[in-house]
């Protein structure tokens, strides 16, 4: 198939490209990092129109996000709340007017309504239901990511390993997560798109390795992975408490797992994504 990936430079969308080109469909990348022309902010954008119009499956993962540091510093101000409105109305707009089949990335904090980033994705979800898209909430979707100030948990702490020696983590890490490995990710999505017809809007389709794990066991993971190397590294946890979550839990649907299965443990994971950064 001709497959649009909006926000293809992203942490899911770098690896879906290159994994739905290894499969034999034609991807066309859209992302900012490509160009101005490819800003969805920019309405209108008549490159987005055509990219959306000449393909026979969209997958909208596009959005101004990072990973908690991030999201702590930028989702209360102007900039990000408008960034994520106009490019969701933009896309949405020419989904709609030529009627493209399609997959939103949502989130896990879609109905955390404290936090600006979880009511943006909310708001995403209901464009989507309204023209009959797919849904799909992610959960910490783990990868090499390009762009050091927007990095999540895993690849921020492998950086600072790398760099300093010291995790200086944002929180005490005793918050518990899930996390998924960005080619499982691409497995899942995939896994939809050929199912497309089978799933409505309404479903709840939560991408996720359904394996909690606290922040610093993670750390911990990691410091074992670079002493294996030869390589002694620090965690210094914070006394703070998570702010951006709040500390608050989601319990994943597991309908996803008829379809699908996540294979790779965060052992496996984090050794791919060290010896991908080295």
């Amino acid at each position: 198939m001709n497959i649009a990936v909006l926000g293809s430079s992203g942490q899911v969308g770098a690896y879906l490209t290159e994994y739905l080109r290894g499969k034999g469909h034609t991807v066309h990348e859209f992302d900012v990092v490509n160009g101005p022309e490819q800003d969805m902010t920019r309405i209108p954008n008549s490159s987005l129109e055509m990219a959306i119009q000449d393909s026979d499956f969209v997958f909208f993962l596009a959005f101004d996000v990072g990973g908690s540091r991030y999201l702590k510093k930028y989702q209360h101000t102007f900039q990000f709340i408008d960034n994520n409105t106009r490019l969701m109305a933009n896309a949405f707009g020419y989904l709609q007017k030529h009627n493209k089949r399609f997959i939103f990335a949502s989130s896990q904090m879609s109905n955390m309504s404290y936090s600006p980033y979880g009511v943006l994705k909310n708001v995403g979800e209901l464009y989507t239901k309204s023209l009959n898209g797919l849904i799909v909430k992610f959960w910490n979707v783990y990868g090499i990511e390009k762009d050091h100030e927007k990095s999540h948990v895993i690849t921020d702490f492998i950086r600072k390993g790398f760099e300093t020696g010291v995790i200086d983590m944002l929180t005490d890490g005793q918050e518990e997560r899930e996390f998924l490995y960005a080619e499982d990710c691409c497995e899942a999505l995939e896994s939809i798109m050929n199912n497309y017809s089978e799933f409505t809007s309404e479903d709840e389709l939560h991408i996720t390795s359904f394996q909690p794990i606290k922040i610093i066991d993670i750390a911990n993971v990691i410091v074992d992975q670079f002493k294996s190397m030869g390589k002694e590294v620090k965690i210094v946890p914070s006394q703070e408490k998570d702010s951006v979550q709040m500390d608050k839990k989601n319990k994943p649907n597991t309908y996803i797992n008829k379809y699908w299965v996540s294979k790779t443990s965060i052992e496996e994971g984090i050794s791919n994504i060290i010896k991908e950064m080295i």
